[in-house]
């Protein structure tokens, strides 16, 4: 096998398209998307930040949503990344983006993005985010069986390597039983 080498860079897949939703001090929503997530406990995710209007949003009201960037919404979930929300105060409006406030913590759901954990910050120390998942909720739209469908959510990853989205989604085995099998 011949192998190429990338050098020591952050290129790993998948990197799920994270849209992080919060509130500024006057109750503006404001969003923005992180690939550099994943939930390190049952109760908990951690996010790589730098600062951003963002994180100033975050030690304001100590809460933020987390939804699952959609291929229907590739273009604003794009948008909230490349756009600063200290430049552009009205990007979640721009993005097309609707808001409504979460029941549990103290930050925005975003009407179009239908997957979304709501939190509250447990810390931001040296760039990483940890927030303790209060609650996930989904739309109905992407329930099958009281279950999110992957199907119906059409979630996208970030493709580092070729600096692209892709859709994700394919059912290719069962987690926990296919593995028993090898023999």
């Amino acid at each position: 096998m011949s192998r190429t080498n990338f050098g020591a860079k952050p290129l790993m897949y998948p990197q799920p398209v994270l849209i992080i939703g919060t509130y500024d001090e006057n109750g503006v929503p404001n969003a923005m998307n992180a690939a550099w997530g994943i939930t390190t406990d049952f109760k908990e995710i951690s996010i790589s930040l730098s600062e951003h209007k963002t994180t100033d949003n975050l030690a304001k009201r100590g809460a933020f949503t987390v939804s699952m960037a959609t291929e229907d919404q590739v273009v604003a979930c794009d948008y909230v990344g490349i756009e600063s929300g200290r430049k552009v105060p009205d990007k979640f409006d721009k993005a097309g983006f609707h808001a409504t406030k979460s029941e549990f913590v103290d930050a925005p759901l975003i009407d179009e993005l239908p997957l979304a954990l709501e939190c509250k910050v447990k810390s931001f120390t040296d760039g990483i985010l940890v927030g303790e998942i209060v609650n996930v909720s989904a739309d109905d739209s992407v329930i099958t069986d009281g279950k999110v469908d992957m199907k119906k959510l059409r979630p996208i990853a970030f493709d580092p390597f070729n600096n692209a989205y892709v859709g994700i989604g394919e059912k290719v085995g069962n987690a926990f039983s296919d593995g028993a099998k090898l023999k």
